[in-house]
C-alpha cells in the first residue's frame, strides 16, 4: 500500500537541517496537490452528478474515519457561511462518533457494522448524495457506510489515495488520488490528507456552481447575516447590474437581503416578480437575467 510504505528519500529526514527539511516536505505538499489533475475528469463527474441528484432537497453526507473524516467534516461546515447550504441538509458520520473529531478513537475504524447502522439511521434516499474519504481505501467503517448507502439508493462517491482500492470499486463514483509514499511513513494527514483537502474543495464548489449559488465568480447565495455580509452583498450588487451604490442599497433592502433577487430589483422588477422569475429559473440567476420576459410586469400577476 503506497501510503504505507517508506520512501528512500526521506529515511534520514532526521538528520536534516531543518530548513532543507521544511523545503523537501513543501516540495512533497506541491507533489500531493499535483496528483490530483489526473483525477479531475472523476471529480468532474461527482459533482454534476451529485447537484443532478441533491436538487432542492438532497442531502450531502461526508464519511469517514480519522484524519479523512476531519477533512470532510471541515469541507461540510463551510458549505453554509459560504453558499447558504441549508444545515440540516449536510450530514457526517464520524468513525466514532462526534468525539472523534478532537480525539483519537481506538479501533473506530473498523466497526462495518456500526457504519451500516449509522446509515440506516439517516433513512437516505435517491436525492442523498454520499462521498467516502479514506487514505487507504481500505477503512472498514468507510467501505461498509459507502456500500449501504448505495444499497439505499443514494449517489455514492468514493475517494482515495491508493489504487484500486476496495472503497473505488464500492462507490458508483471513484476519485483516486495517488499520492504515493509519505514524507513520514503513514502520515496520511500530510500528503493524502493535503490531496483530500483540495479535492473536497473542489466537488463541494463545483457542486455548488452547478446548483446555481455563484455568478461571476461571486457567492450570490449568501445570506446577509451581520454588517460585513450585508455591505459585500449590496456591493455585488452594485458591481453586477452596473448601477450606484444607492440603488444597490435599496434593492438589497427591499430583497430582504438576498442578492438574487436584489439583482432582479436593482433591474426595475418588484420583489415579488423577482421571486416568480427566479423560481422559474430554477434558482439560478444567470437564466433570471436573460429570460426575456423579465423586465415586463404582467398586469394580472397580482404584483
Amino acid at each position: 500500500m503506497p501510503t504505507e510504505s517508506v520512501s528512500p528519500r526521506y529515511v534520514d529526514l532526521d538528520s536534516w537541517p531543518s530548513l532543507e527539511a521544511l523545503e523537501s516536505m513543501l516540495e512533497a505538499q506541491m507533489a500531493a496537490v499535483a496528483a490530483i489533475r489526473p483525477a479531475l475528469a472523476d471529480l468532474a463527474r461527482a459533482a454534476d452528478a451529485a447537484a443532478l441528484r441533491l436538487g432542492a432537497s438532497g442531502r450531502l453526507v461526508y464519511v469517514g474515519a480519522g484524519t479523512s473524516g476531519r477533512i470532510g467534516v471541515q469541507d461540510g461546515v463551510e458549505l453554509t457561511p459560504t453558499f447558504n447550504w441549508d444545515p440540516a441538509r449536510v450530514a457526517y458520520l464520524m468513525a466514532g462518533g462526534d468525539g472523534a473529531l478532537l480525539r483519537s478513537v481506538e479501533n473506530a475504524e473498523d466497526d462495518a457494522a456500526g457504519a451500516r447502522e449509522r446509515i440506516a439511521v439517516l433513512a437516505l434516499t435517491g436525492a442523498d448524495v454520499v462521498i467516502g474519504v479514506a487514505a487507504s481505501g481500505a477503512t472498514p467503517f468507510t467501505v461498509a457506510a459507502v456500500e449501504a448507502a448505495r444499497e439505499a439508493g443514494a449517489l455514492t462517491i468514493g475517494v482515495a489515495n491508493n489504487p484500486g482500492a476496495p472503497l473505488i470499486a464500492a462507490a458508483e463514483i471513484g476519485v483516486t488520488i495517488d499520492t504515493g509514499a509519505e514524507v513520514v511513513a503513514g502520515s496520511t494527514r500530510m500528503k493524502a490528507g493535503t490531496a483530500q483537502k483540495v479535492a473536497l474543495n473542489l466537488f463541494s464548489t463545483m457542486t455548488m456552481i452547478r446548483l446555481g449559488r455563484v455568478y461571476r465568480g461571486m457567492m450570490v447565495h449568501m445570506r446577509a447575516t451581520n454588517a460585513k455580509l450585508r455591505l459585500r452583498g449590496e456591493r455585488m450588487v452594485e458591481r453586477i447590474v452596473g448601477c450606484d451604490a444607492e440603488t444597490a442599497r435599496r434593492a438589497f433592502e427591499a430583497s430582504g437581503g438576498d442578492v438574487k433577487i436584489a439583482l432582479l430589483v436593482a433591474n426595475d422588477l418588484t420583489p415579488a416578480r423577482a421571486r416568480m422569475v427566479l423560481e422559474r429559473a430554477g434558482g439560478n440567476i444567470r437564466d433570471a437575467l436573460a429570460d426575456a420576459s423579465w423586465g415586463t410586469e404582467p398586469e394580472d400577476d397580482g404584483c
